[in-house]
């Protein structure tokens, strides 16, 4: 596949859509990729992503994830029934305030590029 669609067969919620790659836009980390589950990685690792609900999930350390997890009431991501280790779910409200959370997109971005390949 040449360029990626950017989402461009997602079918959630198109606001979360356009929050969701605003917030890897303004970054300059990474690229969106997947047609139908918009989700960015790093040398093969995933660390966000946005399910079909239009809610997002971000990859972090467990001291990252602690910490993001008290200061915006954050939880676990469920995926297929399974709970993904070392993801919390973004507040929608956060995910709306692309000014917050590009912050926090870019920890994860550093924090994951420490990971091996």
């Amino acid at each position: 596949m040449a360029d990626m669609p950017r989402g461009s067969s997602y079918q959630g919620p198109p606001e979360s859509l356009s929050s969701y790659l605003a917030v890897v836009d303004a970054s300059g980390n990474g690229a969106a990729k997947g047609a139908k589950s918009p989700y960015t990685s790093r040398n093969g690792h995933m660390f966000s992503f946005l399910d079909a609900d239009g809610a997002m999930a971000l990859r972090m350390s467990p001291e990252m994830e602690a910490e993001f997890r008290i200061v915006y009431n954050s939880g676990d991501v469920i995926q297929y029934n399974r709970k993904m280790d070392g993801y919390s779910s973004v507040p929608e409200k956060l995910l709306h305030d692309p000014e917050i959370l590009v912050e926090w997109y870019d920890r994860s971005w550093d924090w994951i590029g420490t990971l091996k390949p």
